[in-house]
C-alpha cells in the first residue's frame, strides 16, 4: 500500500495532466464542449420532472414548495451520476487503456485515479451549477450542505471499490461489461431517485435497506432538500463498509495487475 501511495505522489502531474487530457477529449469537437457534462443530467431531470412532477409532489412530506420533487430528484441524480460514471468507465478502463499500458511505463494504480478525478470535476460542476438553479427558484444553500463533501467523499470511494474490482473482473472476463450495463439499470429503478421510497410496499421497503445506494442518495436529498444533517451512525456504516470494499478491491489489483497486459 505504501508502494502504491508513493508511486501516486511521484507521478501526481502525470494524473493531473491525464484528467486535464480526458476531459478535453470528450468534448473536442463539441460546440457546447463542457456543458454537456451538465446539460445532460439536467436534461434528465426535466424529463422527469414533466412526466412525474404532478403525481409525486402531493407526497413529499415536510416541504412546502412547488419545486420540491425537482430537487428531490435532482439531489438524488447528483449522487446517482457520480456513482454510475466512476462504476462505468472503471469497468472498462484497463480495456480500454490496453494499448497505453502495453506502451508506456507508468504505476496502474494511476488509471483509477484518472478515471475517478474526471470523473469527480463532473460531479462538481453538476452539483454548482444546481446549487445556482435551487437558489433561483427559491432554495438557497443550507449549512447542511457542509455535510455534501463528506458525501461525495463517501460515494467516490463506494464506486470506486465496486468499479475497481469489477474493471480487473472484466480483463479476464468480457461478459462482466455486458451484465452491468442491465444490472445497474435495475439498481436505478431500486435506489428511490424518481420516486420517495414511501410509496412502494413496506416489504419491499426493507430490501431497500440492503442497498447502499439507497442510503447514499437519502443522505444527499436529505441535506440539499431538507436541509438536515445525515444520519452520522449510518454514514459511518457505509463509508467503513466503502473503505473496506476499496482496501480489497486495491490488494486484489495489485495480485492481478502483472497478469492483466499479457491478457490485454
Amino acid at each position: 500500500m505504501k508502494d502504491m501511495l508513493a508511486a501516486v505522489w511521484h507521478y501526481r502531474h502525470f494524473i493531473l495532466s491525464s484528467i486535464r487530457n480526458d476531459l478535453r477529449s470528450r468534448f473536442a469537437r463539441s460546440k457546447l464542449g463542457a456543458l454537456w457534462m451538465i446539460l445532460q443530467p439536467l436534461a434528465q431531470v426535466a424529463i422527469y420532472s414533466l412526466v412525474l412532477s404532478r403525481i409525486m409532489a402531493a407526497k413529499l412530506p415536510g416541504i412546502d414548495s412547488r419545486y420540491a420533487y425537482v430537487i428531490y430528484l435532482m439531489a438524488g441524480m447528483i449522487a446517482w451520476a457520480l456513482f454510475s460514471e466512476v462504476l462505468m468507465r472503471s469497468l472498462t478502463m484497463f480495456v480500454d487503456s490496453g494499448n497505453l499500458m502495453k506502451k508506456i511505463v507508468f504505476p496502474r494504480v494511476c488509471l483509477p485515479l484518472i478515471t475517478t478525478g474526471s470523473a469527480l470535476v463532473n460531479n462538481i460542476l453538476l452539483l454548482l451549477v444546481s446549487a445556482v438553479v435551487f437558489a433561483l427558484i427559491g432554495h438557497p444553500p443550507s449549512a447542511a450542505m457542509l455535510w455534501l463533501p463528506v458525501l461525495v467523499l463517501v460515494n467516490l470511494v463506494f464506486a470506486l471499490g465496486v468499479g475497481l474490482i469489477l474493471g480487473v473482473l472484466n480483463v479476464f472476463v468480457r461478459d462482466i461489461a455486458q451484465v452491468m450495463n442491465v444490472l445497474l439499470q435495475l439498481l436505478f429503478w431500486m435506489t428511490p431517485i424518481v420516486y420517495m421510497p414511501t410509496i412502494i410496499p413496506e416489504r419491499l421497503q426493507a430490501v431497500l435497506a440492503y442497498n447502499p445506494m439507497a442510503h447514499i442518495v437519502r443522505d444527499f436529498q436529505n441535506v440539499i432538500l431538507y436541509g438536515q444533517a445525515p444520519g452520522l451512525r449510518g454514514l459511518a456504516v457505509i463509508a467503513g463498509a466503502a473503505a473496506v470494499l476499496l482496501v480489497l478491491a486495491l490488494m486484489l489489483f495489485r495480485r492481478a495487475a502483472p497478469d492483466m497486459v499479457d491478457v490485454l
